[in-house]
């Protein structure tokens, strides 16, 4: 026992000078990274009180020699929220200009001078603007989200990190299932902006992916000469995203909730004829839903003088509702208030003159008074080659006017059979061509 508590002792000595070795090393390399050597210190001073001595930032680089060339950099933080209601987008960006001031050349070995925000308002800054912005902030926590380099040839980096909304002009016809090319523009009055592709490459084709929760994003550039005035010639850079909308949300906020409600009112074919209440209750039920339905779809949308996908849809499922209650009330008037046929012939009893026969059975239905035995008892004039019992050929008007011989006549008492194959049969070739339509044409 005590060579073994010996061994621990050794071995926990051993493992706590291996901790403070290795600290100290970190500690050394810590400092030595973190702090600068002193001469470093002052050729950095000096090399900043020389050339801001006689700097004078109001105006450009090479001013009465030549145009000042800016080349541009975006890096694209995110992107979104899209406003179709605004018609506006927002994108987090850091924006990059990089140009030559032959007055901030120096000589040194220290090749970068990295600056942070208190140089910028010291040196002279390209007037740059963003023609389609409606707001724009920049970031100042914990500091100005600002960066500037000075290279020993005069050249400049400056950086700054925006949050813009930009104005975009959606087309929403197809929406949800819509696709939107929106820019962002920027220019100055002063300044010509080039790239150094811009003349060989004039539209830069890039893929690109960001943390979008629902767009896909694709970018692409554009330079474009407007025209010239009397300054210098007015060049506008633009940046196209092609967006291209996510229709989840939509699906299950508005398209499931819209055939389901469809359906429902489906249900009515299958309830009887006799149950009035039911379904007036069920038809009214489904009108007032797909109503509200069709209100909440139009919340996020603005508007707009013309129709889009989603209101196309909301639209038919609607006329689908509806149709389905005035199927009900068809069927009802037709059941209970249409002329009944006349009889025109007593059908022969086999009963004497002096026998009394049963009499026949009286049936009560909605204070509307049928007998049992009428089809038995009577006789109608039909058209030739049809079925007494199966077309309206039975009744007086028949014979002439629309009821002629050949044609397709229909039970009007049937109708809920009819309706039973019509209303799905059609609901469904409707939506079959609603998605292809929009999808993939």
């Amino acid at each position: 026992m005590l060579l073994h508590a010996t061994w621990i002792m050794m071995l926990l000595a051993n493992i706590s000078q291996t901790v403070a070795s290795e600290d100290d090393e970190y500690d050394d390399v810590t400092v030595n990274q973190m702090l600068a050597p002193k001469t470093h210190e002052t050729d950095a001073t000096q090399i900043l009180n020389n050339l801001l001595k006689e700097y004078d930032k109001k105006l450009r680089p090479d001013i009465g020699v030549k145009p000042t060339v800016i080349d541009v950099d975006i890096y694209i933080n995110s992107i979104g929220p899209v406003s179709s209601i605004n018609m506006e987008y927002q994108i987090d960006i850091i924006f990059a200009q990089t140009w030559t001031d032959s007055r901030l050349r120096y000589n040194s070995t220290m090749k970068i001078l990295t600056l942070n925000s208190n140089m910028v308002g010291l040196i002279w800054l390209p007037d740059t603007i963003f023609r389609n912005s409606k707001n724009a902030d920049s970031h100042w926590i914990t500091t100005p989200n600002q960066l500037l380099r000075i290279w020993n040839d005069g050249k400049i980096l400056y950086t700054l990190r925006l949050t813009i909304n930009a104005e975009c002009q959606l087309q929403l016809h197809n929406f949800p299932m819509d696709e939107h090319s929106c820019p962002l523009i920027f220019s100055s009055c002063e300044c010509l902006f080039s790239l150094s592709s811009t003349y060989s490459h004039p539209y830069i084709s890039i893929s690109f992916k960001g943390p979008f929760s629902s767009l896909v994003v694709n970018v692409w550039l554009s330079f474009v000469l407007l025209y010239k005035t009397t300054l210098s010639d007015y060049v506008v850079m633009s940046v196209y995203f092609d967006l291209s909308r996510r229709m989840g949300y939509f699906t299950i906020q508005t398209y499931i909730p819209c055939i389901l409600t469809v359906v429902l009112s489906w249900v009515s074919f299958w309830i009887k004829k006799d149950a009035t209440p039911a379904r007036t209750a069920l038809g009214i039920t489904t009108v007032l839903t797909m109503t509200t339905l069709s209100t909440v779809a139009r919340t996020s949308l603005p508007r707009v003088s013309y129709v889009t996908a989603m209101d196309l849809f909301v639209t038919v499922c609607f006329l689908f509702v509806f149709a389905a209650l005035m199927e009900y009330a068809t069927l009802n008037y037709y059941s209970y208030s249409a002329r009944r046929p006349t009889c025109n012939k007593t059908k022969r009893s086999n009963y004497s003159v002096l026998d009394v026969g049963p009499p026949p059975t009286v049936i009560t239905l909605n204070n509307s008074m049928y007998w049992q035995e009428f089809d038995d008892a009577c006789v109608y004039e039909c058209l030739d080659g049809k079925d007494c019992q199966s077309f309206f050929c039975c009744y007086e008007e028949c014979k002439d006017g629309a009821w002629r011989k050949g044609r397709a006549h229909i039970d009007i008492l049937e109708l809920d059979a009819y309706s039973r194959v019509f209303f799905p049969t059609s609901f469904l070739l409707f939506n079959i061509v609603y998605w292809v339509g929009y999808l993939y044409l």
